[in-house]
């Protein structure tokens, strides 16, 4: 709940910031008119568009919890009002609202609304008719808005919608069905016109249908063989005071899917009524109203529904006559008189009826109940009974055997109300101002319940219940999640007989507890219940406690602080107009709930464990252990295993032939001569000759002896022979000797290179042979060097 709540109030916050808006925008429209440039920059606003990116994926991502929600708002005072809001202001929850708006309503005068206003004689009340019949175009928003109407009401007895109304819609209607959609169809009707003009509403979509009729319907059994035609129900509720028609069971025939079946009519107890409604394969829920009948009428609800077991009648056997009595006695039933009998006996055996059957709701005497409730053998789990009060003690604690005994085991909820009889009666005393009767309704007949969750009795006059009653109730339901003792009733003179500190059984053993609604008479706790942790009950929240008494406010807010520590929901009657208010008990438990907070807080801040750090010294222990070693003399045979193997290998040769190209090398020498001067005496002859042998060997000159000299030698000094010799090297020997050099370095490269591609390519022909050859000439090649004269 807090979650919705924080929910629904950011939805309020966001409407409140749209209409602010909405008013912003308004106020700023007489500004646009003398200021274009405000004008363009106020429409650059967009609070709405962060509205959508912050509220739209939240709430609107699933249209479920959207429509939970929108249901939220409009149970709420004034809901639907703020839905409708809320659809006006927001385009995001245009759909949606309308949707929950229309899908429910209580009278068909918003439908007749929705017709253009020049058709109504009265636009502010459109139930009074209208003018003249409406066109095609008339319809367009009835039938746009009828798709989203999903129940409807009617009720003939209001008078709020004039009857020439129907026939201009049945007639007019642009289509069969005006709401197509329509799933449930509440009709109340007075008279057999009203019933009739049910008909235009009976679509195929159809599924609960709830009709009230009054008296003098001759008709009935051809509306509901229309109806039965014209729908496939799943829930039908038929409340008359006439009698049902005979051929009420072959009129329903077809519908084998009704799930839930309300008969409060004459004749609903019919042998044949109880047959059919035993034969529906899915009904879960049933209810039927015992008031003013026999006991043996009850019986005959369930004469003819089969069974494989049943008491033997004289009838049983295919003849009346028993063979004691002559043939003029054998026209005598004594059927009726053997039912009595067995009944008075208790030896009458039910029969297995309605094994689907979950919900079961009965009105009439405890009497009656009981004896219905004892031919049932289906596994209810919901039990409403609406019993006169107050009843028998006899019936009543025949009746709570029987409960506890057929159904103890999976019933989950039982309420037991007053019928609309006693209820008159009540509200009559209390008028009077007289003092109201009271009686007393033990629940000590409960015998074990372990299902039960919710315990509901609401009766005018039995509202005297004890503490007893409580433990009673603590020891049989101890799964109890909801309780509720008659929690309107008065004690204007004497208190009440509960305790506050008598619901301490409850707070004790029901653990799961959460509501609890009675009257009582509160009072100081005894110390026996102040000091005991086991009565405080962390589940109890809500308690409502209605007139109940009170004295002492300091006294009874420390007992309930201690039964209920968790307590968040105080309630009880402050209406000053209210029948038994008394307005000293209102104003103490006005101070009760100021003083209750404060000492729920202290008495959890004193439950709270005390945390102690304690170093808790590590545990020894004291162990010995056989430490002896242990010898073992062992032999191993350490042969050692051989093997000979042998392993054949042989080479593989492959022959290649090998394309070897040489690299050439372009290889640029720096020959400068090496220069040496001299001073060497010379002799000029006529005529000098040099010879340069193809081997490149170093040049010889033979000089000639002295004695085979020219005559024409001249000796000239030795500077000016130096002078001389420098002259012939350089002008006539250095040209020659250059360009060989040149030649000679570059042959000794190539061959050089030659070799040692020739010494791979032949070495398997000459494996001997070595590269020292071939080095030696390269080496001979290059080691020439001039002669300097």
């Amino acid at each position: 709940m807090s979650s919705s709540n924080s929910r629904l109030s950011d939805i309020f916050s966001t409407v409140r910031l749209r209409k602010s808006i909405s008013s912003l925008r308004s106020k700023a429209g007489s500004i646009k008119s003398s200021k274009s440039r405000k004008r363009d920059s106020y429409s650059s606003y967009t609070p709405y568009t962060v509205y959508q990116q912050t509220m739209y994926p939240t709430i609107l991502r699933d249209a479920d919890v959207t429509r939970k929600l929108l249901d939220a708002i409009s149970d709420a005072p004034g809901g639907r009002r703020s839905v409708s809001r809320l659809a006006r202001t927001c385009k995001a929850f245009y759909e949606p609202a309308l949707n929950v708006l229309w899908r429910e309503l209580d009278s068909l005068i918003p439908i007749i609304a929705l017709f253009p206003a020049h058709l109504l004689k009265r636009v502010r009340r459109p139930g009074l008719g209208l003018t003249k019949a409406p066109v095609e175009e008339d319809w367009n928003k009835v039938l746009a808005y009828g798709e989203r109407v999903r129940s409807i009401t009617y009720n003939e007895r209001s008078n709020n919608i004039a009857p020439s109304i129907f026939p201009i819609l049945d007639e007019c209607r642009p289509r069969t069905y005006i709401l197509p959609h329509l799933q449930q169809l509440i009709w109340r009707a007075e008279t057999p016109a009203g019933l009739s003009r049910c008909s235009m509403f009976l679509n195929p979509e159809l599924q609960d249908l709830i009709l009230e009729i009054g008296t003098n319907f001759k008709q009935l059994d051809t509306f509901l063989k229309d109806m039965s035609s014209r729908t496939h129900l799943r829930s039908f509720s038929f409340t008359s005071p006439t009698s049902l028609p005979d051929s009420f069971t072959e009129l329903l025939h077809g519908q084998n899917a009704l799930e839930k079946l309300v008969l409060v009519a004459p004749g609903a107890l019919s042998p044949g009524i109880g047959k059919w409604t035993s034969s529906l394969p899915k009904l879960h829920t049933l209810q039927l109203d015992l008031t003013g009948r026999s006991v043996i009428a009850v019986e005959g609800f369930f004469d003819d529904i089969p069974s494989g077991t049943g008491y033997a009648t004289p009838s049983d056997d295919g003849s009346s006559d028993s063979g004691v009595f002559s043939e003029e006695d054998a026209e005598i039933d004594f059927t009726e008189i053997k039912k009595s009998s067995l009944r008075l006996t208790g030896h009458l055996p039910s029969k297995a009826a309605f094994s689907q059957l979950s919900q079961l709701q009965l009105s009439g005497e405890a009497a009656n109940i009981a004896v219905f409730l004892k031919h049932l053998t289906s596994a209810l789990t919901q039990l409403d009974l609406v019993i006169e009060d107050p009843p028998e003690k006899v019936d009543w604690q025949d009746l709570s055997t029987v409960m506890c005994e057929r159904f103890g085991k999976t019933l989950q909820s039982l309420r037991v109300t007053a019928t609309s009889a006693s209820r008159f009666s009540d509200l009559v005393r209390s008028t009077s101002r007289a003092e109201p009767p009271t009686s007393q309704l033990s629940l000590e007949h409960f015998t074990t319940m372990p299902s039960l969750i919710r315990l509901e009795i609401d009766l005018p006059e039995s509202i005297i219940f004890h503490n007893s009653d409580l433990s009673h109730l603590a020891d049989v339901c101890p799964n109890l999640e909801v309780l509720k003792l008659c929690p309107v009733a008065r004690f204007p003179s004497s208190p009440p007989q509960i305790t506050l500190q008598g619901i301490h059984p409850l707070t004790t053993h029901c653990k799961r507890l959460h509501t609890l609604a009675l009257v009582l008479n509160a009072r100081a706790g005894a110390e026996t219940i102040l000091t005991s942790r086991k009565v405080s009950s962390r589940s109890l929240l809500r308690l409502h406690l209605g007139h109940s008494w009170v004295t002492d406010p300091l006294h009874v807010t420390i007992l309930l602080s201690h039964l209920a520590p968790y307590l968040d929901n105080l309630k009880w009657f402050h209406e000053k107009n209210r029948p038994g208010f008394v307005e000293a008990n209102a104003r103490t438990w006005a101070t009760v709930w100021e003083y209750l907070p404060h000492l729920q807080n202290m008495r959890l801040v004193e439950r709270q464990p005390v945390v102690e750090n304690v170093i808790a010294p590590p545990s020894t222990s004291e162990k010995s252990i056989d430490a002896t070693t242990a010898t073992v003399d062992q032999e191993v045979d350490a042969t050692p295993l051989t093997v000979d193997s042998g392993i054949q290998s042989t080479p593989t040769l492959v022959d290649r032939l090998i394309d070897a190209k040489p690299d050439l090398l372009s290889v640029f020498v720096e020959a400068a001569p090496v220069v040496v001067e001299q001073s060497v005496g010379t002799e000029i002859e006529p005529e000098i000759q040099s010879e340069v042998k193809e081997t490149m060997e170093p040049l010889e000159y033979e000089n000639p002896r002295d004695d085979e000299r020219p005559s024409y030698f001249i000796t000239l000094p030795s500077i000016i022979s130096g002078i001389v010799s420098s002259a012939c090297k350089t002008f006539f020997l250095l040209p020659l000797y250059v360009p060989a050099r040149v030649l000679d370095m570059s042959l000794a490269a190539y061959h050089a290179r030659m070799g040692t591609a020739d010494a791979k390519v032949m070495d398997i022909e000459k494996p001997s042979r070595s590269n020292t050859d071939s080095s030696t000439s390269s080496a001979e090649l290059l080691d020439i060097s001039p002669v300097c004269l």
